[in-house]
């Protein structure tokens, strides 16, 4: 397997510019704090963004834990690439993570001056340092379960190719993990309820909710309310409806990933109550 590292400080763009290194390299797999993805998706492994501290974070880029470690050495072996990309923050981490997950010497290096101006690299240092920013390669899909409550926005990159053409090197989010605030921020559940409340309210199709009820876990939230429908319309459908709704807006507003959501139908009324 050929390994090549891909050095650079912390914050200065190594996973914003990962997947075209890669490309451009004829690699098809990536190490990147803990993960091991493949063309945008995580084969294996956990991402260390996801850590409460700085130290848990480092311990998780570097395979400390013997569970995560085997479980991205048995995705290596079961997946057999060619070629394998690790991102790091020093030669020496780099030949660690090498060494550590068994794969052997790392034959190439790039740094990230070889690919960024300091101009763009000190960018991506203010972006980290001043909003805590961090960028992973893959879609923030791939995140949901292990980023439930933090801030998640797509980012499609491309590059250019020639005059008028680009090409797309894949969707990547940017996350602010908890390690990168001085505390830590909650959601209350009485305000998802009120949120939840707004957009039921606000349906034509429903009256009021009767009843909520909210579950928070470390992969995301479930619902479970009841609602008082207005006579007349698809009850089915009008559920549906208020699901869709209450999913794209808890995303939107919280951030917050939805695992599963119970809407009951528990009364009628003719015409909606007076607000």
């Amino acid at each position: 397997m050929r390994v090549v590292g891909f050095v650079g400080a912390s914050g200065t763009g190594k996973s914003y510019r990962a997947l075209w290194v890669a490309k451009e390299r004829g690699i098809d797999y990536i190490i990147d704090d803990g993960l091991l993805i493949h063309q945008n998706l995580i084969i294996a492994g956990k991402s260390a963004k996801k850590e409460p501290t700085k130290i848990g974070s480092v311990k998780t880029a570097l395979f400390t834990d013997s569970t995560h470690r085997n479980q991205v050495i048995d995705a290596i072996k079961k997946y057999n690439p060619k070629a394998i990309l690790i991102l790091g923050t020093s030669d020496g981490m780099v030949e660690r993570i090498a060494e550590t997950l068994g794969l052997g010497a790392v034959s190439e290096k790039v740094y990230i001056e070889d690919v960024a101006s300091d101009l763009e690299i000190k960018q991506a240092i203010n972006t980290r340092t001043g909003q805590g920013k961090h960028v992973i390669p893959v879609p923030s899909i791939e995140l949901k379960k292990d980023f439930s409550g933090y801030f998640l926005d797509p980012l499609q990159i491309f590059k250019r190719k020639a005059k008028g053409h680009f090409q797309n090197m894949g969707e990547k989010s940017v996350v602010r993990p908890p390690f990168s605030y001085n505390g830590k921020y909650t959601i209350s559940d009485y305000a998802i309820y009120q949120v939840v409340n707004y957009i039921i309210v606000g349906m034509d199709e429903m009256d009021k909710v009767a009843r909520f009820r909210i579950n928070k876990g470390d992969d995301g939230v479930i619902l479970d309310m009841d609602v008082i429908m207005v006579y007349g319309y698809n009850l089915v459908e009008a559920i549906k409806k208020a699901q869709k709704m209450i999913q794209i807006e808890l995303e939107r507003f919280a951030a917050l990933n939805i695992r599963e959501m119970y809407i009951t139908a528990k009364g009628l009324v003719l015409k909606k109550s007076e607000p």
